[in-house]
């Protein structure tokens, strides 16, 4: 059952429909992959990473160049404060 109907413009873009948005969480600037699965084609929302989350995860506020951290020490610190776990 579809969810809504797009159509495609001369140039191939498409809008993504309101209720697409909010179901997959996106917003202006986010990024949607296109999957084939057989017969069928899956639009799916890629990371919500961003590099400015992953660089404060490894550095915290310091400067790039001193590493208090591993890299899965970092992210596994930043997931925890974000997530609360």
């Amino acid at each position: 059952m579809a969810i809504a109907q797009s159509k495609i413009t001369a140039q191939g873009q498409i809008s993504v429909p309101a209720e697409v948005r909010r179901k997959l969480g996106l917003s202006p600037g986010a990024t949607i992959a296109w999957e084939e699965h057989d017969d069928t084609i899956v639009v799916r929302r890629v990371g919500q990473h961003s590099f400015a989350s992953v660089h404060q995860a490894l550095f915290g506020a310091s400067s790039p160049t001193v590493v208090k951290l591993s890299t899965k020490d970092g992210i596994k610190k930043y997931m925890q404060l974000k997530h609360g776990r």
